[in-house]
């Protein structure tokens, strides 16, 4: 599957689209295209395409950014990289571990939240972590919007094409 960066007419980055929807955003007038890829699509009218890497919207369009990321399972594994916290791992299924345990008071929050490995999850159980003998590896903390785009960028490798036009 074929991606391509959107940005916005100020060429700050927006997001990352499939292929199709460029293709129809192309069609509708809405984008200029900055950078082609080496991928060609063929039309069955006969019509020869090459699918855009960098795409740039005509009209601005305002974002509206809330405070804060919303505090979700997948928000709290992409903020500690895919890892589990206390053993590193990156082969088991990551869960949710609450630092102090919820029986104790512990809150669903960022800053008591991290993720873990179901065999370390299982093993520190409703314990703090002084009281398991394991200290995560991370630091919780509540992650910034800004912090969230550099690391979906890093993660789509497309950190050079966006260095190429000066965005990042």
């Amino acid at each position: 599957m074929t991606q391509c960066i959107l940005l916005n007419a100020d060429y700050s980055f927006l997001n990352v689209v499939n292929w199709k929807r460029a293709m129809c955003l192309i069609a509708k007038g809405k984008v200029q295209v900055l950078k082609n890829s080496e991928r060609i699509i063929k039309t069955a009218e006969g019509i020869v395409m090459k699918v855009p890497a960098v795409m740039k919207l005509i009209k601005i369009i305002r974002t509206l950014y809330r405070t804060r990321i919303p505090f979700t399972k997948k928000n709290v594994i992409v903020r500690d990289g895919f890892k589990c916290a206390y053993c590193g791992s990156e082969k088991e299924r990551l869960t949710i571990d609450h630092i102090i345990p919820k029986s104790r008071g512990g809150e669903t929050i960022f800053e008591n939240c991290v993720s873990s490995c179901k065999p370390c999850n299982n093993n520190k159980g409703a314990r703090t972590p002084r009281e398991a003998g394991m200290y995560p590896k991370v630091k919780a903390y509540q992650p910034t919007i800004s912090e969230f785009l550099r690391l979906k960028v890093k993660k789509l490798g497309i950190n050079d094409v966006l260095k190429d036009f000066g965005i990042y």
